[in-house]
């Protein structure tokens, strides 16, 4: 991210410290009434009605009526904009889950939340990913996500890695739609006609000799069939959340031996303490623990059956 007048302490631009309160906004000026919001919700506005491309300094400076140059007192490069854009729209996960719900249904309440913020911005899967998340909104996705797998054995890198699989699902998803729907209203056709249209191209392409499992797959109409968005969302989802799955179940069998092992080995100090403890007076008395290797006894069978 480029940018100029960062603050002092946090090392962020001014804008995103102002952004988290701890930067005092302009005062001073000949636009007093020109706020850091008011210049996010043009450019939000101005996105949602034409695209995150018409969005520049000027453009945005032209909708709220003032000069482009009083923009840069608050925002100093249209990337920070972008970044201020993203949070003001995405804006905040939302209640947090019932306080009984596992690690499973946080999270899919999450991506799902996630999900639905991102198709109604989709504008803003046009901003390239600039660097960590560094906005308030952004932490406290982050934060939510988190929190989401606490009470799993999973490290905080383990946890880490599982969100951002997570959010590249759903952020995969979300532009994967949009693109596909953008490309048929270019087209001109409708969602069916573009299909079927599509199917033609690839049964004429797909040789069966040269792409045989391809061939199967058109023959079956899974390709260009009717799907609903929200069903195919929730099995990837699930697929995903069976992975996590998985690798929290791992964990928590490591977790188990671990402290078998701990208790094995405790037992064995306990064992050998007891046998050097001999009590005082009995000098005489020799045992088999002082005098030589354990013997090995036949463990004691039960009739089968029972």
């Amino acid at each position: 991210m480029t940018h100029s007048g960062d603050d002092s302490d946090t090392g962020l631009p001014a804008s995103l410290a102002a952004a988290w309160g701890l930067r005092e906004r302009p005062t001073k000026g000949p636009r007093p009434g020109l706020t850091l919001e008011r210049i996010v919700d043009a450019a939000v506005a101005l996105a949602v009605r034409e695209g995150l491309a018409a969005v520049s300094m000027g453009r945005v400076a032209k909708e709220l009526g003032v000069a482009t140059m009083s923009l840069y007192r608050y925002v100093a490069a249209k990337d920070e904009l972008y970044v201020l854009m993203l949070d003001a729209a995405v804006g905040p996960p939302g209640p947090p889950p019932p306080a009984d719900a596992g690690w499973r249904e946080a999270l899919t309440a999450w991506a799902e939340a996630y999900r639905q913020a991102l198709h109604r911005n989709r504008w803003s899967l046009r901003i390239p990913v600039s660097g960590p998340p560094v906005t308030p909104h952004s932490f406290a996705w982050w934060e939510r996500g988190l929190t989401a797998l606490e009470a799993t054995e999973l490290d905080e890198g383990e946890k880490l890695a599982m969100i951002v699989v997570i959010t590249g699902f759903v952020r995969n998803e979300v532009q994967m739609m949009t693109e596909i729907e953008e490309a048929v209203a270019a087209s001109g056709a409708s969602p069916e006609d573009a299909m079927r249209r599509h199917e033609r191209v690839l049964r004429q392409l797909a040789d069966p000799a040269r792409y045989p499992a391809l061939a199967r797959l058109l023959d079956t109409g899974a390709l260009t069939g009717a799907s609903d968005p929200d069903e195919d969302f929730a099995f990837g989802l699930d697929t995903v959340l069976d992975g996590v799955a998985v690798l929290v179940a791992r964990k928590e069998q490591e977790r188990a031996v671990a402290a078998e092992s701990k208790g094995a080995v405790a037992g064995s100090k306990s064992v050998a303490t007891g046998a050097k403890g001999v009590p005082a007076g009995s000098k005489g008395v020799v045992t088999e623990a002082t005098t030589r290797e354990p013997v090995e006894r036949p463990a004691v069978r039960t009739p089968h059956g029972l």
